[in-house]
This record gives C-alpha cells, sequence and structure tokens, in this order.
C-alpha cells in the first residue's frame, strides 16, 4: 500500500522516518518534524486507515510495518525510525522483522506488550455525531463532548473531520479500527525479540501510566539496548505536551544519520 507522506529538509542524509498514532495522522509530528529539518531530511506518513491514505480492512502490526517497509524501500531503504504509541509498536515490528531498514529506533510512550484498556469508545462518540447537520469544527465539538469530556482529546479527533466533503466525513475507517482494535492494543505472540541490533531510545512521558515497570520488562526483552528517558512535564500525547522536548531529544539521539 502506497502510503501519503510528506518530505521536508535538506537531501543527502539519512531519511527520518516519523510515524503517528491512533486516530492520528503525519501532521500531529509537525513540531518535531520542523526541528529535525533544520538539518535532516524527515519524512512524515498518515498510516492505512488514518489522513490522506488508503483504506483498507487490516489494520494489524504487521500490515502497518508492511505499508512502512515498502514506503522505506521507495527513501532509499533505510532510515531512522520515530514512532508514537500505535506507530511505535508498528515501528518496533518493523524493526524486529526487517532490522535491516532501520539505523537507530526510538519509540514514544508505548511498550510491546498487550494493554488492558480499549479505544473503541472514541469510535462509538465519532460513529454517533450526525455528520449531515455538522457544517463548522465547533458544532461538532460541541456534539462530541457529550462522549468525549476532555477538549483536547476532541480537537485531536476532530482533526480527522473532513468538512470539505459533501457531507462531511471522518477520514478514519472506523469499521476497520474497530475490528481491528483487539490487534491494535494488543501485540502479535510470534513477534521475535532481540533481533534489532541498533541503538533505540523509549521516551515516556512521566503524567502517563502506558510505560511502567511491566512496560519497561517488555521494551528490555525486545530490545536489551534500549535506552529509557521520561519527560517530566508530559502524559501520552507528550510530542504535544512538550514539543520542543521531545524534538531536541530526538534532534540529539539521532545526530546527523552517520555512523550506527
Amino acid at each position: 500500500m502506497k502510503l501519503n507522506h510528506t518530505v521536508t529538509g535538506p537531501d543527502g542524509a539519512l531519511p527520518i522516518l516519523l510515524v503517528h498514532g491512533l486516530y492520528g495522522q503525519g501532521r500531529n509530528l509537525g513540531a518535531q518534524a520542523r526541528r529535525l529539518a533544520q538539518t535532516r531530511r524527515v519524512v512524515t506518513v498518515d498510516l492505512r486507515n488514518h489522513g490522506d491514505s488508503p483504506q483498507d480492512d487490516r489494520a494489524d502490526y504487521p500490515a502497518l510495518a508492511d505499508d512502512l517497509a515498502d514506503l522505506i524501500g521507495d527513501l532509499g531503504g533505510r532510515v531512522d525510525l520515530v514512532g508514537h504509541s500505535m506507530g511505535g509498536k508498528a515501528a518496533m515490528v518493523l524493526a524486529l522483522t526487517r532490522p535491516d531498514l532501520v539505523r537507530r529506533l526510538v519509540v514514544m510512550d508505548i511498550a510491546p506488550l498487550a494493554y488492558a484498556h480499549d479505544q473503541t469508545r472514541y469510535i462509538d462518540a465519532m460513529e454517533a455525531l450526525d455528520l449531515s447537520l455538522v457544517t463548522r469544527r465547533s458544532q461538532a465539538d460541541t456534539a462530541l463532548s457529550a462522549q468525549v469530556g476532555d477538549a483536547g482529546i476532541r480537537a485531536f479527533l476532530l482533526q480527522n473531520l473532513d468538512l470539505k466533503a459533501s457531507p462531511p466525513a471522518w477520514k478514519l475507517n472506523l469499521s476497520a479500527l474497530r475490528a481491528a482494535m483487539p490487534q491494535i492494543v494488543g501485540w502479535p505472540d510470534d513477534m521475535p525479540a532481540g533481533r534489532f541490533a541498533g541503538k533505540v531510545m523509549a521516551l515516556r512521558g512521566a503524567r502517563s501510566d502506558y510505560v511502567d515497570e511491566a512496560g519497561e520488562a517488555a521494551l528490555r526483552a525486545h530490545f536489551p539496548q534500549v535506552r529509557i528517558v521520561t519527560l517530566k512535564d508530559a502524559g501520552h500525547w507528550l510530542h504535544a505536551d512538550a514539543p520542543e522536548a521531545v524534538a531536541e531529544t530526538l534532534a540529539a539521539f539521532l545526530g546527523d544519520g552517520q555512523g550506527d
């Protein structure tokens, strides 16, 4: 599958590929892309069933990783890979199954394990909106507030509302994401561990519980060389809570793209 993506920054050095999380799109990592593009070629991507990329019934991690592998092939065959949440799991699957495609790996606020939480409540909320009555984003926000109390999460979800469509429509493939939710919050049982020899950083928010002791143990089991870094003023959406700190941490870890 050919994924929608945007390329910025100078040619020459190894590209950095930034991968968003569930219900997101490439532009969510815009602050980090702008900082990294000062010295590196940066690619932001919309995963399948998100943004302007194609839609498909499959939304499991092997499928997402295959899509990323195809994109990396088009970009020259190797990248520094950064993934948040669902995008972080897809990035880990790719690094473990196709380690030749990745020089350095950054996983943001996620671990290679199954989580007990379920994200279908947001699909319920989006599907409950009568979009035929919506002409402005503020109307959708008011309607969505009945089921999603957090204004920040509503704003995040509403980035996926295409008001130019007639009638307005969600860019997300909600039915496919609902069907795949057990796989999205889970982790593939047959995934190998310890196959990626490159440098790995796990970046987590201090106000998030996604990478707890069990998450740390899972990260170290799959990536024994992992360096775990905690940002004190950030939650799960750390790239939005602390955009400058995340960008500078990424820039320092990824460097100029040379060597290992």
